[in-house]
């Protein structure tokens, strides 16, 4: 068992706000991605986690509802020392709620790869009291190896009906540019702006990228509306969740960018 604080101590959250904890043994996390990074470090903590929160596979936690619309009064009944929070992915009317009931709520705010990794150590570390795990420095490791290659431009959507794309300050913009894909809206005033699809087909771009989630694209559902730019179907857990995942995720989404284009493309050149 890793030893843990038990006298009070002061630890900041991404967004300064400091919360004054001691020894952190029962967490609640309302988001899929860092339930998995305590699952992955100290699976102990966790008591409740989202219907969402799918991985590991064998999670046995309480579950208290979706990111969106948590159970805050079961989440209090956990006695949780810390609830982990993004402050994009939960709404603000529900963390209030858990601070009018007097927990400690963590939020993270992650827009990037560097942001991911520090905001996963002080997570981590500063705040359930961890030792830095293994799999954050394996992380590291495998994003300082990427070496992108050819720039290509990709409209990428993450929903449909109606169309939204990626936009500004996307950690799933900086993970593919870091692999060599820049989407077309990385300068929109909006993170994820609403598209029309005659503008997203228009757009100029080299291909569409297209993820599992938040909507499921599949091969028939997706590149259909693209009809003449080839399509890459990649893993949205790789390319929008930061934990564990992102040991595999170099690797995962530069082969499905790669070897999915490259099938469209001998496709489309066949006489």
């Amino acid at each position: 068992m890793t030893s843990r604080p038990e006298h009070g101590r002061t630890a900041t959250d991404d967004q300064g706000t400091a919360h004054r904890l001691g020894a952190v043994r029962r967490v609640v996390s309302l988001v899929p991605s860092l339930t998995e990074a305590v699952a992955a470090t100290a699976p102990d903590l966790l008591v409740g986690a989202t219907d969402w929160c799918s991985h590991p596979a064998d999670l046995d936690v309480t579950r208290i509802g979706g990111t969106k619309n948590p159970d805050t009064a079961l989440i209090a009944a956990l006695r949780p020392d810390l609830v982990l929070a993004n402050e994009e992915e939960n709404r603000a009317p529900d963390l209030a709620a858990l601070r009018a009931a007097g927990l400690a709520v963590w939020v993270t705010e992650i827009r990037t790869l560097d942001q991911a990794l520090a905001s996963l150590e002080r997570l981590l570390v500063l705040g359930c009291g961890l030792p830095s795990p293994e799999w954050l420095a394996d992380a590291r490791a495998a994003w300082e190896g990427v070496a992108a290659g050819t720039v290509r431009r990709a409209v990428v959507p993450i929903w449909r009906r109606p169309w939204m794309v990626l936009g500004r300050d996307t950690f799933a913009g900086d993970l593919l540019h870091r692999l060599g894909v820049d989407h077309v809206y990385a300068d929109h005033p909006e993170r994820y702006p609403a598209i029309p699809l005659d503008r997203l087909t228009t757009a100029g771009a080299d291909l569409v990228v297209l993820p599992d989630e938040p909507y499921r694209f599949t091969a028939t559902d997706g590149p259909d509306a693209f009809p003449d730019l080839p399509a890459a179907l990649v893993s949205g857990r790789h390319l929008t969740w930061y934990g564990p995942s992102l040991t595999e995720a170099p690797a995962v989404l530069a082969e499905q960018l790669t070897l999915t284009v490259q099938g469209r493309e001998e496709l489309r050149d066949q006489p």
